[in-house]
């Protein structure tokens, strides 16, 4: 960054503050910044501030929303509840078109060495949201250790209130070859194995 100006550097700065985004990138995102014209400057740093005021988490399911609750709490069915670590998970669940329930969003994974217990998730809002009318919560979490170990503490937690607890199916991916595909994820795919 020594051999940027002032005003460049600190901008590639801000960009390296961003999750996944290295000093190239940032250099790059940087000095495509610098080439627009003012007008679409102006509008950037104005979508930034505007998304940043008016994006809030939903005080049912904790998704991002900028009305409270959000349209998914409010218009759908509520008796199968899908449980995911972060608020992006949501969007990639609904660009599948597949689930139409309503989500619960813990906030991250349990991850002793970082210091994230069962106090630092939106766990107790999950327990307060079954009600006798909830028929199944499908545990989404990440196919890794924090995963794992978030969605067997969720069970233990869920399956004494009687209601059905399900995980996402894990397995190979479709278009993958076997040769290349890793013996945990081999396993799992046949211990979820359906019948043709």
């Amino acid at each position: 960054m020594n051999d940027y100006i002032d005003p460049i550097a600190k901008l590639i700065n801000q960009f390296t503050k961003l999750p996944s985004v290295g000093q190239k990138t940032a250099q790059r995102y940087a000095l495509s910044v610098l080439k627009m014209n003012d007008a679409d400057v102006a509008e950037f740093a104005s979508t930034l501030l505007y998304a940043k005021q008016n994006v809030k988490y939903c005080s049912v399911c904790g998704n991002f929303t900028d009305i409270d609750p959000c349209h998914i709490c409010s218009s759908r069915d509520n008796s199968t509840i899908c449980v995911v670590c972060q608020a992006r998970d949501v969007l990639l669940i609904e660009k599948t078109c597949a689930y139409r329930g309503v989500y619960h969003v813990l906030g991250g994974a349990l991850n002793p060495m970082e210091g994230i217990g069962p106090n630092q998730l939106n766990i107790r809002n999950l327990l307060s949201r079954i009600k006798a009318s909830t028929k199944e919560i499908i545990i989404a979490t990440n196919a890794d250790v924090e995963g794992e170990a978030t969605a067997m503490y969720l069970a233990r937690l869920i399956k004494p209130l009687n209601v059905k607890v399900t995980r996402l199916a894990q397995g190979v991916a479709i278009g993958s070859d076997l040769q290349y595909t890793d013996e945990v994820t081999l396993g799992r795919a046949l211990e979820n194995r359906k019948e043709i």
